[in-house]
């Protein structure tokens, strides 16, 4: 049960750099402490969650000039948790995280749309595992305060699937044991943003 676990934070870990590129705005700054960055994978078909502790985004946001705004986001692989110290040990393995070879897992946005009401479409590859693959991830933003202390949080949800890259090699392949599909759940917490 543990390294089946252990399976579930590389798919996270995908899912988690999606939704950070997402929320990621024009030259402020993530709030580590007020952010979170989550992950849900079946596991013979029980949900089982995880999360990773350590992230970081570099944005550069204009609502008004969507065309040169820019996220990317790094994610320590190694920072992935279940909860449980057995699955901790697994995930960073060659099978899962690799975490060695590959330390960070990234995201880097290519485009960014406005959908009305506060939403937006980000667009980007990700890459984990040395496997870049492209993404979209939704990403709701609502603020609080004004300005010049005016607070932005981000927000959404998504799913990715961890065979495309290459976490859960091996037996760990069997989707019978561990689904395909992680569900990225994510709070970006920014500093500096203009009025949305």
């Amino acid at each position: 049960m543990s390294t089946r676990t252990s399976l579930f934070t590389p798919l996270v870990l995908a899912g988690g750099l999606l939704l950070a590129s997402a929320p990621a705005l024009a030259q402020q700054k993530l709030v580590p402490a007020q952010s979170s960055m989550a992950f849900t994978i079946k596991q013979m078909g029980v949900p089982v969650d995880g999360q990773f502790k350590k992230f970081d985004a570099q944005v550069s946001f204009d609502p008004a000039k969507l065309a040169t705004s820019k996220v990317s986001f790094s994610i320590d692989l190694g920072s992935a948790t279940m909860g449980s110290p057995e699955a901790d040990a697994e995930m960073p393995k060659p099978v899962w995280f690799n975490v060695v070879k590959f330390p960070q897992a990234s995201f880097q946005s290519s485009a960014i749309k406005a959908l009305g009401g506060g939403k937006f479409e980000v667009a980007g590859q990700l890459n984990i595992k040395g496997n870049v693959r492209d993404v979209v991830v939704p990403v709701t933003l609502s603020q609080t305060g004004a300005a010049p202390n005016l607070a932005t949080t981000a927000t959404g949800a998504f799913a990715i699937k961890r065979l495309a890259f290459k976490v859960g090699e091996g037996e760990w392949a069997d989707t019978s044991m561990v689904a395909d599909e992680v569900q990225v759940k994510f709070k970006l917490a920014l500093t500096g943003i203009g009025k949305i």
